[in-house]
């Protein structure tokens, strides 16, 4: 095949890691990682500037979410069913644990980074809240 007609990429190492940048947008991949058992989670990130779309490719994840502007409130848990999108809005604190064999497609802006998107340390309170979210 031509290369000027298709793009071909894949991820299969641990972790996050773009794969696909074109214009305004970004399509990345996470994997499993270690930093995100349950018990080794203890911050949450949200975007200033967009919203961001994850899409459970294989294997298990469970989204967490958190109200709140300055501090983490309320933390809640999704879990996630293969092929939904789930579009985690604009400055909405979230994190996520995964199984050892889940693969999540992200959609995000091509310029969300560290500088756009604060992360917040986690109260031992809400760490262990996590946890427990995770056993529900």
């Amino acid at each position: 095949m031509k290369s000027n007609l298709i793009e071909i990429k894949e991820y299969k190492e641990a972790g996050y890691k773009p794969v696909i940048d074109y214009g305004d947008w970004r399509v990345a991949v996470l994997n499993y990682c270690d930093e995100l058992l349950p018990e080794n989670i203890d911050k949450m990130q949200k975007h200033n500037k967009t919203d961001e779309v994850f899409v459970l490719l294989s294997g298990n994840c469970q989204l967490f979410l958190a109200e709140g502007e300055e501090k983490i409130e309320d933390i809640y848990v999704q879990d996630m069913e293969p092929f939904k999108m789930y579009n985690v809005k604009r400055s909405v604190w979230h994190t996520h644990t995964l199984s050892e064999d889940a693969m999540v497609l992200i959609i995000e802006n091509k310029d969300t980074s560290l500088e756009n998107s604060p992360e917040k340390e986690l109260s031992e309170k809400q760490q262990q809240k996590i946890v427990e979210l995770t056993k529900k």
